[in-house]
């Protein structure tokens, strides 16, 4: 039995070390690096997703984080630095986190892409002190089918988020529960 907890507890050990070394990584982006990637995340957006830019321009504020990691082994997190656009400008800095428990394992990155589609949901998330997907705010998680034009969509909720890899758009992915914070550059 002692031989059991021992073996958990230095999985779950492994565990925490992994996560913490992945957010270090993350953690190292500063404002000149994220504003590259962000924009980088935003071409590969308006590529792959048909009538991306168009989407866009009706945006009121496109908040990005080109690189969240996420991985664990039984204990998981996630953790991004991203910056809150309107238009061209960067109105902030932001960091998106969460914690997860149970089988798990392994590790991923991938960008996200929240489109405020409303002033009220705009000010609400900027007026937080700390914003929770689900909580705060209700994040629809856009999926529909290959080719079709996302202007298409008649979305119910006013923040759309999108998830993306490096082979495109992603399927099944919650945002529910991320808490999203201001963060100094």
């Amino acid at each position: 039995m002692k031989k059991t907890i021992r073996t958990v507890m230095t999985f779950v050990l492994f565990a925490l070390m992994s996560s913490t070394a992945m957010v270090g990584t993350a953690v190292a982006a500063g404002p000149g690096e994220v504003d590259i990637k962000v924009d980088g995340t935003l071409t590969l957006f308006k590529k792959d997703v048909t009538g991306g830019a168009e989407f866009l321009k009706k945006a009121k504020a496109v908040l990005v984080f080109p690189d969240v990691i996420k991985g664990g082994f039984i204990v998981g997190g996630e953790y991004g630095k991203g910056a809150l656009r309107q238009g061209a400008d960067t109105m902030g800095y932001y960091s998106i986190a969460s914690a997860s428990l149970g089988l798990q394992i392994g590790a991923q990155s991938y960008a996200i892409v929240m489109v405020f589609l409303t002033d009220e949901a705009l000010v609400k998330f900027r007026d937080s002190k700390g914003w929770e997907a689900g909580v705060d705010g209700s994040v629809a998680v856009a999926e529909w089918g290959a080719g079709t034009d996302i202007n298409t969509q008649n979305f119910a909720d006013p923040i759309v988020g999108f998830v993306l890899n490096n082979k495109g758009l992603m399927a099944g992915i919650s945002l529910e529960g991320s808490k999203i914070s201001k963060i100094e550059p």
